[in-house]
This record gives structure tokens, sequence and C-alpha cells, in this order.
């Protein structure tokens, strides 16, 4: 009855969220995160903007020092300074489809903070025209060098240091590579990065990195020209990421697919 004592513990409203009582480590206070503060690193490709950025906010929040990098050096420059300025963030200008820019990113990371613990392939585009027979052909090459071979020289780069760390590095798929979408060939990039992490899985099997799949459906973020209200927001799929990354070393998290709830009907 109301305003009675009880001794039973209270159950969750519908729809109440667990992690409002019990905060995750990203989403803790000011004076928690500045305490929380550790010695590791988190290099996030894509960094400007959209689910880099908003994973690169989370990261700091729960403590890591970031390496934020992509082509857009203003916006990356301002997001240092958003999170802190130099002992939080590192901007670096790379352009995931040169391989020597790569190989710079993480002698900058190094340089900068001594480490690699959690590396993000994030970077990639999307498509400027719908279907095979319409396609922009110039557009079909740069998504695969972005979304497919940026993807897998991240990889390629970071592994060394992953290794020693006993790191953790995960891939920006997207629901588009589980499922087939007519003429999509953007969709056929995210299905060689699903299929390339499960294969990195394998290989890196016994040498404690960790790998997992980040597969988020609609996301409403500047890779859009128009604003998507019901999707999904860049902040959703940061969670899931840092939901990834918090999980004790012997829990890999294989693949976090994340899509807007459904809408009722009727």
């Amino acid at each position: 009855m109301p305003g009675a004592a009880s001794k039973r513990p209270s159950r969750l409203a519908r729809g109440a969220s667990r992690a409002t009582l019990f905060p995750a480590p990203w989403q803790t206070s000011p004076a928690r995160e500045e305490a929380a503060m550790s010695d590791k690193t988190f290099l996030i490709t894509g960094a400007s903007t959209g689910i880099g950025a908003a994973t690169a906010r989370a990261a700091v929040k729960a403590g890591y020092r970031v390496a934020l990098a992509a082509r857009s050096v203003g916006k990356l420059a301002a997001l240092v300074d958003e999170l802190g300025g130099k002992a939080h963030a590192l901007a670096i200008s790379c352009d995931v489809t040169s391989v020597d820019d790569q190989k710079r990113m993480v002698l900058e990371t190094l340089a900068a903070f001594g480490s690699i613990d959690v590396a993000f392939a994030n970077a990639g585009i999307g498509a400027t025209a719908m279907g095979t027979e319409h396609g922009d052909t110039g557009n079909w090459r740069d998504m695969i060098l972005t979304n497919v071979f940026g993807c897998a020289v991240t990889a390629k780069v970071c592994l060394p240091e992953l290794k020693k760390s006993k790191g953790h590095i995960l891939l920006t798929g997207s629901r588009a590579g589980r499922v087939s979408l007519r003429g999509s060939i953007y969709g056929a990039t995210k299905w060689a990065v699903t299929g390339f992490g499960q294969n990195l899985r394998e290989e890196v099997a016994g040498t404690g990195v960790r790998v997992t799949l980040i597969e988020p459906g609609m996301v409403d973020t500047p890779f859009f020209d128009t604003p998507k209200p019901k999707a999904l927001k860049a902040e959703d799929v940061a969670n899931a990421v840092m939901y990834a990354v918090s999980q004790p070393p012997h829990v890999d998290v294989a693949e976090v697919l994340v899509i807007p709830t459904p809408e009722v009907v009727g």
C-alpha cells in the first residue's frame, strides 16, 4: 500500500535500465572520471565525427587516453580540446587507405602514450548512389579501400602492440554485413569486414588479443546527408563499444548487433 515500508526489494519499472542503478565505468561523474584515469590507450580511426567521436568521449570518461586518427585535422583538434587536451587525447592526421599513414599513426601513438591497448578500426564511407547499374565505380573503389583495405591495415599495424598489451581490436561492420541488401556494394564491403573479423579472431587465438565486430543498423551521423531521427545515435553505438571493452579478459564479445527498436504499427 502507498507509503508502507516493504521488506522486499522493489522491482524495476517496465523499461527502466539497470545501468541507471549501477553506472558503467564510462558513465561516471566527472570526479570519478578523473580518478579513473589509467595508463591504457584507446586508438580510434574515423574519430573526427559520429561513432568515432562519441566513442572517444566515452573512452576518456572510462579513463583511457585516446589517439584520434582521421583526415579532418581541424575537427580532431577541437575534439582534443573538448576531451581535456594533450594529456588525455592525441590528434593524428591519417588516411586509412595509406599504409604509410597508418604506420605513422601507430608510431605517433606510441611516442605520446607508450602503448596501444584498444584499437577501433572505425573509419568508413558510404555509397553515393544506390545499386549496381547506377552505382559510381569511383565510389566503389573508395569504399573498398576505406571500409575493407583500411580496416585490415589498421589491424595489421596495431597487432604487434595489441599482442604486447593483450589488448582488444574492434571493427566497425554493419547490419548490412549480416543481411542481403539488393545491389548494395556498401553491404558487400561490410560482409567483407564481417568475414575478416571472424578470420582475425581465429588468427589471434591464444595471444590474449580479443576481437569484436560492432554491427550497427542505421545511425544518425554525418555519414548521411540528411538527419535520420528514427535511427540510432552515435552514442548508442559507443555504449556498445564500451560494453565490449569493459568485459574481463576471459570474455571476448565476438559481435554486437545494434539496431533501432522497431516502431509499433497499428
